[in-house]
């Protein structure tokens, strides 16, 4: 059973949301909050799997929350995905880096909704690839923060492959397909990158991939 938390100001917004996860059997949602200071609550006491976002709301925001959730050991099985009204813009990017797994459009298709949620709780893939492209191009036109450090000597070969492909937006069985193993080892090699980068899931080791400068950025 996945278990998801809902975060967020408009009820009319919670009420769909959860109309349509009630209706999974292997989904339940185990609470809902009209802000991120109730939602930072609920989420200690429940613990969910899945903690849907709004990315703006009053009193703590969705980055805010999903910083604290991502800091708090407590909460490490908690996969964050963002909701937001606006598409890829710079709030999306501030809550990735603050330890997002993800992000949802608030217009996405039911079955995409779904399809993420399960994705997100399995923390096996940044949700659709077509997202994760459409995050890249984006993201690869920002200017490179100061101060990144990479951490690259840590990786094995193989890791770093595997790192560069999921950079790419490849799934795990893309990426068994290219390096030519198995999606079970495939998957090794990235959980062993993300546990060497410190990285909470595949959100953030996109992010590293490119401030750290493994995955060329293209020029804007």
């Amino acid at each position: 059973m996945i278990r998801v938390l809902l975060v967020d100001d408009q009820p009319l917004i919670r009420s769909g949301f959860r109309a349509l996860l009630d209706l999974e059997d292997d989904i339940e949602v185990v609470a809902e909050a009209a802000d991120g200071s109730e939602g930072l609550e609920l989420a200690a006491e429940h613990v969910p799997d899945v903690a849907l976002v709004d990315i703006r709301m009053p009193v703590v925001d969705g980055i805010e929350t999903t910083r604290r959730i991502a800091a708090d050991p407590a909460l490490a099985g908690v996969h964050v995905v963002i909701l937001t009204n606006y598409g890829l813009d710079e709030y999306v990017f501030d809550a990735l880096r603050a330890g997002a797994a993800g992000f949802l459009v608030k217009d996405v298709m039911p079955e995409d909704f779904l399809h993420a949620v399960r994705v997100a709780a399995r923390g096996d893939a940044l949700l659709a690839p077509s997202i994760t492209r459409k995050l890249i191009n984006r993201y690869v036109a920002q200017p490179l923060p100061t101060g990144v450090g990479t951490g690259l000597e840590e990786l094995t070969s193989r890791e770093r492959e595997a790192v560069v492909l999921v950079a790419h937006g490849l799934s795990n069985d893309e990426i068994a397909g290219r390096l030519v193993i198995s999606p079970l080892t495939a998957k090794t090699h990235i959980n062993r990158a993300m546990t060497k980068l410190r990285a909470r899931d595949r959100a953030q080791l996109v992010v590293f991939a490119y401030e750290s400068g493994l995955v060329a950025r293209r020029s804007s």
